[in-house]
């Protein structure tokens, strides 16, 4: 019923049509070429395309957009699309970012082509305004040949102290715009807020014209909890925000309660009842699975801008996924949508996917629409035979398009014990991870210890596994890091379990300690912990084989965060924008080794230099930390000798 609901949602408007002017275009509009530059082939109105190898960034055609101009788009088919995975995406329970992180993430995103990248809540910490801080002034600065800069988003609640944070973070960039919301359903304003509707829609107006009065042209306002809110009342506040100079009303289903039919008339409403030059956008969360569905229902209903995470990563069950609305736009909103069209170049989408879920540590399912493990394989006799004779018979969409280039059939290497420095290189340039210099030289040295031990060669899924899952683990300033080097360890039946690491420090120097544990892995990581001294809990602690086979890799997953016996400054505290809730932060990481223990042990040393880095980062904020600075310690007890 709720698929039947989506799909009439999506190809029909609730109630009276638009102005005639957004319907036109009803027919599919021309591919721009047949053949690009790097061999890619655009087939048919949906877009194919088929690839020998990944583009290089100058040969990929980018998306035409109209001018931006904050409350008006020109093109009336033209659907902004708002990335929120570096603000809502980090909310997830487990998800951290560091700030060099989330700048590499919104470099990815703006390859991809996203309008609007919202970069943080910058009064949650200082970390997060300074991550802000920095996006604006590189991403949000950096114009791409044809005109094409992102706007650089901070939210904020309807508050002064807010909205300043929010705007200090975004006001670098050369498009700015602040994000401002308040509670708008009954038991948000009764249960949450103490507030009566005329005191929330006075906050609001304050709110909005507050942001204004700092000079910031660009000001969205959402009304929390839209999809349990009582339209009438919805009218009053947007109609009194917009008088108050917003740009763009965004209409949350905060809780995922609609269903799309009601979310596309809440939309139609919307449009139709509230007077004014504005854009109306969407987000909507995934509690009943409807997140994708509801999004498209708005953009039939008269919605210009989607708001989206990569992967679908966020509170609870998570958003919108970005791949999955924006490749239903580009493949049937021509057709289905009356016109519809993004800005989006859908050839790094893997990348980016790849990136959140590395860095976010927030795995994908492997049945997850467009960028799941699963999207591109076929393993029913009969698809496998249909696939052999032409691929667009169980594949819509070819995985080139998306950016994964499959590669082993098309280019004919295999890699093993006896590939090279320049093959291996080819391959992971092939696979998105061009490396360079010293980088190349650590991952030649670990692949060819995993290639010397397996029979058969190495695949994708493991040379992926290996790069992504360095060394060190380390994605901040290397002065900071423990490297692990070498592993040891000794048990079975007929005796303690006991390990011996080996690790070079942020000194330079390299110590060596044992420890004894319940197995091999807690005793790797009671080693390491004597040498790291910082006290931990180990919060999850996952391992899966990458591909099939007893030869096959292992991938650990850990997440830690700070034991709870410790006095925590704030900036190892997480705030949560919408229950107000304060947490410990956790830090994730991923290990990949042929042997477990040595997977785990990476893993876990790549968490402790996440966590690591992050407190050096906020030094300030930690000064009154009880945690053992090991190299402060016996520098402070050479200096005591001597």
């Amino acid at each position: 019923m709720a698929a039947q609901c989506a799909a009439s949602a999506v190809v029909s408007r609730v109630g009276a049509p638009r102005p005639a002017k957004a319907l036109k275009a009803a027919g599919a509009r021309p591919v721009r070429s047949a053949t690009s530059s790097n061999g890619a082939r655009r087939v048919g109105g949906r877009g194919v395309i088929r690839a020998t190898g990944a583009p290089k960034d100058e040969d990929v055609v980018r998306e035409p957009r109209p001018e931006y101009i904050p409350n008006k788009i020109d093109d009336p088919n033209y659907v902004r699309v708002f990335d929120t995975t570096l603000r809502d995406g980090e909310q997830s329970p487990g998800a951290t970012l560091t700030s060099k992180e989330k700048l590499d993430i919104a470099r990815n995103l703006a390859k991809l082509g996203v309008d609007i990248i919202e970069a943080g809540f910058p009064i949650a910490s200082p970390d997060d305004l300074e991550a802000v801080r920095n996006i604006a002034k590189n991403v949000g600065n950096e114009v791409y040949p044809d005109g094409y800069v992102p706007v650089i988003c901070g939210l904020s609640r309807a508050n002064k102290k807010d909205i300043d944070a929010a705007w200090e973070g975004v006001r670098h960039a050369m498009r700015p715009r602040i994000h401002t919301f308040i509670a708008t359903s009954k038991i948000h304003m009764e249960s949450k807020l103490r507030k009566t509707p005329d005191e929330v829609v006075q906050i609001a107006v304050e709110g909005v014209t507050y942001a204004r009065s700092l000079g910031c042209e660009d000001v969205e306002f959402s009304p929390e909890d839209a999809g349990r809110s009582d339209p009438q009342f919805l009218y009053r506040i947007l109609t009194a925000v917009v008088e108050a100079g917003a740009t763009t009303l965004n209409i949350p289903d905060t809780v995922g309660i609609c269903l799309p039919e009601e979310f596309g008339e809440l939309i139609a409403g919307i449009d139709a009842n509230v007077p004014g030059q504005y854009v109306i956008s969407t987000h909507c969360q995934n509690d009943l699975g409807l997140s994708t569905a509801n999004s498209l229902a708005g953009v039939a209903n008269g919605a210009r801008q989607v708001e989206c995470t990569i992967n679908g990563i966020g509170e609870r069950a998570g958003n919108a996924s970005l791949e999955e609305v924006a490749m239903s736009i580009w493949m049937r909103g021509q057709e289905k949508i009356f016109g519809a069209r993004t800005g989006i170049n859908p050839v790094y989408i893997y990348p980016c996917s790849k990136m959140v879920r590395e860095y976010s540590g927030m795995a994908v399912q492997p049945h997850k629409a467009i960028v799941g493990a699963n999207a591109f394989a076929h393993e029913s006799g009969i698809h496998q035979d249909g696939m052999l004779k032409n691929k667009q018979t169980y594949e819509i969409i070819a995985p080139e398009t998306i950016g994964y280039f499959r590669g082993e059939g098309d280019v004919g290497v295999v890699m093993g014990k006896h590939s090279g420095r320049h093959a291996l290189k080819s391959k992971l340039k092939q696979l998105g991870f061009p490396l360079e210099g010293d980088e190349l030289n650590e991952m030649f040295d670990r692949f060819k210890l995993v290639a010397e031990q397996k029979t058969g060669g190495v695949d994708d899924e493991e040379i992926i596994a290996l790069v992504t899952c360095g060394g060190s683990g380390n994605t901040e300033d290397t002065s900071v890091s423990w490297k692990l080097e070498d592993v040891q360890v000794v048990c079975g039946t007929m005796g303690l379990p006991t390990a011996t690491v080996k690790m070079t420090g942020p000194d330079a120097v390299t110590r060596i300690n044992s420890a004894v544990g319940t197995g091999p892995v807690d005793a790797a990581y009671k080693a390491i912990d004597g040498l790291c001294r910082v006290k931990v809990d180990l919060t999850e602690y996952t391992v899966n084989a990458v591909v099939e086979g007893i030869e096959s890799l292992a991938q650990t997953r850990v997440s830690i965060r700070a034991k709870s016996d410790q006095n925590m400054p704030g900036a190892m505290m997480k705030a949560n924008v919408q229950t107000g809730n304060v947490e410990a932060r956790t830090f994730m990481a991923t290990g990949a080794d042929s042997d477990i223990v040595v997977s785990s042990a990476r893993a876990y040393v790549a968490a402790l230099n996440r966590m690591i880095s992050f407190m050096r980062t906020n030094a300030e904020a930690v000064a009154g930390e009880d945690v053992i600075d090991v190299v402060a310690e016996e520098e402070e007890k050479k200096a005591t000798a001597a």
